[in-house]
């Protein structure tokens, strides 16, 4: 990540989401000054900006299902803190790209093929792997999602955990 945030604990949760650089970042359409309105739309227990939102999060950091970005990794706390609140209505959904962002790796399968690539898109290799890394370092709330009441998100949280479970022994 080019920009830093300044203080020693990274930000997780919602409350910190300002002490994010987001206009220094970059996401798969530019700049990722958009990014912290779309969480809290998410946050909003509106279903339906929720929905509208999420649709725009995916594409600005798991665009296609599997084409990540700079401001991925930065945004997969926020997401986990997301997912832990049940005013939150797509919480299932998230879990979802949660999946997608955990088993990402497009620019690593094509630079393990093609080794010049490497050379040329490293920061997405890297990016790539910080976002990984990133849903796995959050991922201790998935034991408490598999005990939830809401069959859909349970099956989601099995779906993540699954994914995790499966890229950890790749």
């Amino acid at each position: 990540m080019n920009a830093s945030v300044s203080q020693e604990q990274p930000p997780t949760s919602l409350g910190d989401v300002t002490r994010v650089p987001w206009s220094e970042i970059k996401d798969t359409t530019g700049s990722a000054a958009a990014i912290p309105f779309l969480l809290a739309a998410l946050a909003s227990g509106d279903d339906a900006a929720a929905r509208t939102a999420l649709y725009g999060l995916r594409n600005r950091i798991c665009r296609y299902g599997f084409v990540v970005d700079e401001a991925t990794a930065v945004t997969v706390p926020f997401l986990w803190d997301l997912v832990q609140r049940p005013q939150v209505t797509c919480r299932a959904q998230i879990l979802r790209l949660l999946r997608n962002i955990a088993v990402t790796r497009q620019w690593e399968t094509t630079a393990a093929a093609y080794p010049k690539v490497r050379r040329r898109h490293g920061d997405h290799i890297a990016w790539e792997s910080a976002a990984r890394q990133a849903v796995r370092a959050h991922s201790v709330a998935i034991e408490r999602l598999l005990h939830e009441r809401d069959t859909e998100l349970v099956h989601a949280t099995e779906e993540l955990a699954s994914a995790l479970a499966a890229s950890h022994t790749a």
